[in-house]
């Protein structure tokens, strides 16, 4: 199945070191090799770059690795197909609008017989089961809340019966930002670590690459890091249980 990295932060942080680590498992120290893509918000604005190339492979992957983008809300996916071809179309992580802002989604698992009804503006480009859930998310939350953002809470809830919902249907691990917070589900697979004062130095399991964040922070930065897999050796990570969703606000976990 394919991997997820997400990351949220109360000030705006680069993911170079987490995504070089995330994008070898593209090819090289994994087999997810179909095609890999990110979004970073900034502002109100996102900034997508997708590729069906798997990532070890991609210059536009290289772009990322080498050109620090900060950003508050990241999410990025590398894809073994289970369901569509290999295209462009297919790639994650997906972008729609809805209420005036950008949301932004991706997906690990495998759904069966899912077959929602679309009745809405939302519709898949590509031929994922992802991209699908993803038009259904938005579907459901607006026939919920109408044409207004509800407060984080009344989304938070209306998310989980969705999530619920749709992995009743296979597996569902799954991002979704908009911009304000991030809003993850587990079905299996899904870590996650908050780096805040006093930080230590980090060491990639998959990749010869270490960085001290004590040189490169501030006492009050604080940045959470989700992942299908951990990412480092040397720091200590917590597994979501089965069927947990968490919503992370400016780099730490809302209750």
């Amino acid at each position: 199945m394919c991997q997820l990295l997400g990351m949220n932060c109360n000030t705006p942080t680069d993911i170079v070191f987490s995504f070089t680590g995330f994008a070898t498992r593209g090819g090289l120290t994994d087999h997810h090799s179909d095609g890999w893509g990110i979004a970073f918000f900034e502002g109100s604005g996102v900034r997508t770059f997708v590729d069906h190339q798997a990532a070890v492979d991609s210059p536009v992957a290289e772009l990322i690795k080498r050109y620090p983008i900060k950003s508050q809300h990241v999410i990025a996916h590398i894809r073994k197909a289970t369901q569509g071809r290999v295209t462009l179309a297919n790639c994650h992580p997906f972008v729609r609008e809805l209420w005036g802002r950008y949301w932004v989604f991706a997906h690990n698992g495998d759904l069966k017989n899912f077959t929602p009804q679309l009745d809405g503006p939302f519709r898949p480009v590509g031929t994922t089961d992802s991209e699908l859930a993803f038009c259904y998310i938005l579907q459901e939350i607006r026939k919920r809340f109408g044409d207004a953002l509800p407060p984080l809470a009344e989304l938070r809830a209306a998310l989980r019966e969705i999530a619920d919902y749709i992995a009743g249907h296979g597996t569902f691990n799954m991002l979704l930002s908009d911009g304000s917070a991030l809003y993850t589900h587990c079905s299996t697979n899904l870590y996650y670590i908050i780096r805040k004062h006093p930080f230590a130095r980090a060491k990639l399991s998959d990749d010869d690459l270490s960085v001290d964040f004590s040189e490169v922070t501030t006492v009050n930065d604080r940045v959470a890091v989700i992942v299908t897999q951990p990412l480092t050796d040397n720091e200590v990570w917590t597994q979501y249980q089965p069927g947990e969703l968490k919503v992370f606000v400016d780099g730490e976990v809302v209750e």
